[in-house]
């Protein structure tokens, strides 16, 4: 048996009951686990808005010899939540930091996408900014690694429209939502078909988005939405499928075979 085989649930258990305090995102949430698991350990806040603030005051308590353990509302605390600058200031004060691996939505998601998982890029959340928000997609466009993006509720439909604008409505792209609980959804399909298809819907909880890596067309100057255009072209004047693929294979120095591979993701048929 490996260390990885290892019930962590008891691990963690075992760590929020010894532990001298605990740092939690939101004590009010965090207590209800607590309280379920009689565990009396003090809590204390811990989040974007005061991370700073708290930095003298855990320091000084761990190089006092203290057990300090950290825990967020969901997913795992360093990734898109509090805690990483909690781990840079041990690591630079030689401190131990131990992980309690627990679920994560990027590697959950990822693991049950059916994209491939060889390379991916974490994104995580958006900028608020428009002008930033979009130069990180028009990059994350670019690029053959599977994309993953963290979404909130209230900006998802938003989020489809400017995803499918920059990297076509046909790239491929999973939702993943409320992982690990009782309304897990997993929903397949284009990124035109996600805009369709969650138009009408609210959603609620932590979302994921996947979106599948840029076709290998790297050693051309053409992006793969001038390559779809250029096909849907050729198509829409009376051009077969294959011919509009010989043709701008033809044209440019994108290799045919992934000229194919866009046709049939596009088109949605053998040619």
């Amino acid at each position: 048996m490996t260390p990885m085989d290892y019930d962590y649930t008891i691990v963690a258990l075992r760590v929020l009951k010894t532990a001298d305090v605990i740092l939690a995102e939101d004590t009010r949430h965090s207590g209800k686990l607590l309280q379920h698991y009689n565990i009396r350990t003090h809590l204390l806040s811990y989040h974007k808005f005061n991370e700073s603030q708290r930095e003298a005051t855990i320091l000084q308590r761990l190089q006092q010899g203290g057990v300090i353990a950290l825990i967020s509302d969901a997913g795992t605390p360093g990734i898109s939540d509090p805690g990483a600058e909690l781990a840079k200031m041990c690591a630079s004060k030689n401190i131990a930091v131990f992980p309690v691996p627990g679920p994560s939505a990027l590697i959950a998601a990822l693991s049950a996408s059916g994209l491939s998982t060889n390379e991916f890029t974490f994104v995580g959340f958006l900028p608020k900014h428009a002008g930033s928000r979009r130069k990180r997609l028009i990059a994350s466009a670019d690029e053959t690694a599977t994309q993953i993006f963290y979404v909130p509720p209230h900006s998802f439909h938003q989020c489809l429209e400017e995803m499918a604008s920059i990297f076509t409505d046909s790239r491929s792209c999973v939702v993943a939502r409320e992982l690990t609980k009782v309304h897990e959804e997993f929903w397949r399909g284009t990124l035109g078909e996600a805009k369709d298809a969650f138009s009408s819907r609210q959603l609620k909880g932590e979302i994921t988005l996947l979106i599948q890596g840029q076709s290998s067309l790297a050693s051309d100057n053409k992006s793969e939405a001038e390559i779809e255009h250029e096909l849907r072209e050729l198509v829409s004047n009376g051009q077969s499928l294959s011919m509009a693929v010989k043709l701008v294979s033809q044209g440019s120095s994108v290799k045919r075979k992934a000229v194919y591979a866009l046709a049939l993701r596009i088109f949605g048929e053998k040619l």
